[in-house]
């Protein structure tokens, strides 16, 4: 993506968009008005050559957009909340954060490498007890995006996604930018978050294969520890997608984009002004 624009996220009835030197995020009121809110944010890995090395700036990125995400989670879920009430803070959205993490770690980390364990009963190889691990984790997140699909709320979320990529999709292809020019332009993006979140899973079986089958407690620390390089590492690989216009990169990316079909949904035109008003801002405050 071209240096203006960088990256964007859903965030319930609004869309954030990330340039290099600011974030903007765009929301739908009640009243069917768009606030936007923009705010200056040099990235970490700018600030710091040492943070802008390879891998260690997938990192350094992964931790930055988690706050930056929050911030977005907060500002908007206020913004179409019916009375001061109903509105969120740091420490309720922490405490669910700390509660997801934690649910996440067991699901997608301690339950994959446990039940891996099982096929320790039909064989010893290492690298073939690990391919388990993968394929179970791979399934584990597959079933937990199809399942959230059918709730209703999370369907306006997907909804949203779809239109971020969209404005993307057309911004990069040289399109005006109005919901009917954006409209033809496919919800699927290559340096999509889900891309990233398959990544991840792919790279820990090549990583993990290199540690063995050590004991259950062993396995669990090693993969929790090696957590950031993994990463990091595919931080790289989407990093590389979105760069290279290859046959060979366009063939990774492909599990990636086929993911986005259960975390993208075709917007409708109101959605679109609003991913449309947060690309703007970012745009213009990135130039």
């Amino acid at each position: 993506m071209p240096e203006a624009l960088y990256g964007g996220q859903a965030v319930l009835e609004g869309v954030m968009m990330k340039g290099p030197q600011c974030t903007a995020i765009a929301v739908r009121r009640p009243d069917t008005s768009i606030v936007v809110k923009e705010e200056t944010c040099v990235s970490w890995t700018r600030r710091s050559p040492l943070l802008g090395l390879p891998v260690v700036r997938g990192v350094v990125s992964l931790v930055e957009t988690l706050f930056l995400g929050i911030n977005a989670l907060i500002y908007s879920a206020n913004q179409t909340a019916a009375d001061e009430s109903e509105q969120l803070g740091w420490l309720e959205t922490t405490i669910t954060l700390v509660v997801a993490v934690v649910a996440a770690v067991g699901i997608f980390i301690i339950a994959p490498t446990a039940l891996g364990g099982l096929g320790h009963r039909f064989t010893a190889n290492p690298l073939l007890l690990n391919l388990l691990e993968g394929a179970l984790r791979i399934f584990f997140l597959l079933a937990y995006i199809y399942a959230i699909s059918f709730m209703k709320d999370i369907q306006r979320v997907l909804q949203y996604h779809g239109a971020e990529h969209k404005v993307i999709n057309a911004f990069e292809s040289g399109a005006e930018l109005s919901p009917a020019s954006v409209r033809p332009f496919p919800t699927l993006h290559p340096r999509c978050g889900t891309s990233f979140l398959l990544f991840v899973a792919v790279v820990s079986i090549l990583l993990f294969t290199f540690f063995g089958w050590p004991d259950l407690w062993t396995r669990i620390i090693t993969r929790l520890l090696a957590a950031p390089l993994v990463a990091g590492l595919a931080y790289e690989v989407i990093r590389l997608a979105g760069r290279s216009k290859s046959p060979l990169v366009w063939l990774i990316s492909l599990p990636g984009l086929g993911l986005q079909l259960l975390t993208t949904r075709e917007p409708d035109d109101a959605q679109v002004e609003v991913a449309i008003a947060a690309f703007r801002a970012a745009k213009m405050e990135g130039n």
